[in-house]
């Protein structure tokens, strides 16, 4: 041993004996990841090749998407999802704050109707709409105004009824989940002032609860673009009833159905750009970005 190696102390000697900067790095191997990468891609491929290959004539599909009748029920499909999202948020806000309320009777009637329009299925809402006349043959004041219910209940209107009083009951209770997160302090210091509930729920808790409120409820009408299609039971004309009508036609079923495809998507796309953009004009001064 010479004088070097003597002088070294044992901990001096352990050191230098794992000294990490002569090691080698090497990257961890995922292979599972490869593996299931490697059937995805597989998957995706024989998907792909099933399409191109099937019995499927992609001209159709290039020549009905612009189709005079599909252009309609896109459009239709558009109004209806504005108005019944429009209604359900009118009447979500109403009911949650009726369930929010000290009186017993709103509290309860909110409940009620919360319990029956989320416990059953919304295709159901919408044929008994379009049937009302079965149980109520006119609508109206008896001896002032009246009005026969099949003229007054068209597949338009069921619809809207059907989709936007549904809606407004899931609608609630997003914004009274909302209306929740709001401190309570707030709603004390509002009342501190003497400024009446309504005013205070208006202009101090609402604003704030929006930040919660908006990825939901935007979430609800990305979907209540989809829901309409339910609306073809009670023939009402939004796209995918259209698209039917023209394959019952001419038997070119997978084609029309991948137009409506197509077109669902491009406005969910749309709708979700914007939702993006409205949750982070929302969500400023959170110290959250989306």
């Amino acid at each position: 041993m010479n004088q070097t190696q003597a002088t070294k102390t044992p901990s001096a000697l352990a050191d230098a004996r794992y000294d990490i900067s002569t090691y080698k790095v090497v990257p961890r191997r995922y292979y599972g990841r490869m593996v299931w990468a490697t059937v995805i891609v597989l998957m995706l491929a024989a998907m792909a090749q099933a399409f191109a290959r099937g019995n499927i004539e992609w001209s159709f599909v290039a020549q009905f998407l612009t189709a005079e009748s599909i252009m309609f029920g896109l459009l239709n499909t558009i109004t209806m999802s504005i108005l019944a999202m429009a209604l359900g948020v009118v009447l979500g806000v109403i009911v949650a704050v009726m369930r929010m309320s000290q009186n017993p009777l709103l509290r309860y009637v909110a409940g009620a109707y919360v319990w029956l329009f989320r416990g059953t299925p919304l295709i159901l809402q919408l044929l008994l709409w379009f049937n009302l006349a079965l149980i109520f043959p006119t609508l109206g004041i008896p001896g002032l105004f009246e009005v026969k219910t099949v003229e007054f209940i068209t597949p338009f209107a069921a619809a809207l009824l059907g989709l936007g009083i549904n809606q407004g009951a899931y609608t609630s209770e997003v914004v009274r989940a909302g209306l929740l997160s709001v401190d309570t302090g707030q709603y004390e210091a509002a009342k501190s002032i003497g400024m009446p509930r309504l005013q205070a729920l208006r202009r101090i808790i609402l604003p704030q609860a929006m930040r919660i409120i908006i990825p939901p409820v935007s979430n609800e009408f990305i979907g209540m673009v989809k829901m309409t299609s339910l609306a073809s039971v009670i023939q009402y004309s939004e796209i995918l009833h259209n698209a039917q009508n023209i394959y019952y036609a001419n038997a070119r079923v997978m084609e029309l159905l991948i137009v409506a495809g197509i077109w669902y998507l491009a406005v969910v796309t749309v709708l979700t750009w914007g939702q993006s953009r409205l949750e982070r004009r929302f969500g400023r001064g959170s110290g959250k970005r989306n």
